[in-house]
């Protein structure tokens, strides 16, 4: 009540925190505009293609684009969980050979049951990440030197294990299934996508959950903040750069099975390149390589952005040569972006 007009002073209720300017920061916060960018890309670089060549969108070149992707979504999220923690790992892509070569050892050197075969591949890959957070965390080897000699360690052991040779999974012929297969194909005859993709997006989902809802994602996040304060906060963290990287072996390994499963053989001399583009769909997704933000969903953008680039050159008969080269423009364009980035942030 005014006191000089006796007349009521009637005050407007503060903005709701969940109104519109919510929504609004929401949706205009740099990791949102970060993936809406690589969204817009890539339904740009789709429209491009399609113009350009009648080839592009049919149905064949779209199932060969998902298994492309599942191969190096499954990978780029993998990188994920590490580059989040403000770490880096080259080793990935020999990694995932090294898993499908020891598929390939239970599998067909030994007669296992596929199953066994899996759990090889998945544990060997985790045992393979353990070993690279102890030399980072434990010896504090750099992660970049630290996973680069693994890369070499594990090229050559792939090598050595299967004898120069690939290993070939003709005496488990259900091994196929995990990525050739389609299982919604069964049930929806009209979407015949292969398993590799519906396997691609159970990780994606599950990594997605891990790191929004987990003590373990929460610990990630930190780490790529400010690993310091985590460390003066009473948390172990080699304790949990260890987990990381254990988890993105696993990961890897889950890649192995799925190129080995598409190929149906475990090629000893594949695998090194992967890693690069792993990281740019990771760094085109708008994780930053300096820690602390990313988001899965932005990941697999990130990875079919890779994958439609890759698919429609090779489309349009752009040299392998030049592929590299444009693979290598956009690396190079992408940390630039992310650089400015957290210049303006």
């Amino acid at each position: 009540m005014n006191s000089d007009t006796g007349s009521r002073v009637e005050i407007a209720p503060a903005p709701s925190p969940g109104g519109l300017s919510a929504l609004r920061a929401r949706l205009f916060n740099p990791a949102t505009r970060q993936k809406l960018l690589a969204f817009a890309s890539l339904l740009a670089l789709m429209v491009f293609f399609t113009v350009a060549s009648p080839n592009f969108l049919q149905t064949d070149n779209m199932v060969a684009i998902l298994q492309a992707t599942a191969v190096n979504g499954v990978l780029a999220v993998a990188c994920t969980y590490v580059i989040i923690s403000s770490g880096i790992d080259l080793s990935v892509g020999t990694l995932m050979t090294f898993c499908s070569v020891m598929a390939g050892v239970f599998l067909t050197y030994w007669g296992m049951p596929i199953y066994v075969g899996i759990l090889a591949a998945v544990l060997g890959g985790a045992l393979c990440g353990m070993i690279s957070g102890i030399l980072i965390a434990k010896l504090k080897i750099p992660p970049f030197i630290a996973t680069l000699a693994m890369m070499m360690l594990l090229k050559g052991l792939s090598l050595v294990i299967s004898g120069t040779k690939p290993i070939y999974f003709n005496d488990t012929p259900e091994f196929s299934m995990i990525s050739q297969e389609s299982f919604i194909g069964y049930l929806v005859p009209s979407l015949p996508i292969p398993n590799a993709v519906l396997i691609l997006f159970l990780v994606a989902v599950a990594s997605s959950v891990v790191l929004g809802r987990t003590i373990l994602g929460r610990y990630t996040f930190a780490l790529g903040s400010n690993e310091e304060a985590v460390r003066l906060s009473g948390v172990n963290v080699d304790f949990w750069k260890i987990v990381i990287y254990s988890v993105s072996g696993g990961i890897c390994g889950i890649a192995g099975l799925l190129i080995a499963s598409r190929l149906n053989s475990a090629q000893p001399a594949l695998g090194q390149g992967y890693e690069l583009d792993a990281i740019a769909a990771v760094v085109i997704g708008g994780t930053s390589l300096s820690g602390g933000t990313g988001t899965i969903l932005g990941t697999i953008i990130g990875a079919f952005i890779m994958s439609v680039l890759t698919n429609g050159l090779r489309i349009l008969s752009v040299a392998q040569e030049w592929q590299t080269v444009v693979t290598g423009v956009i690396i190079v364009a992408a940390v630039y972006t992310d650089m400015l980035r957290r210049r303006r942030n």
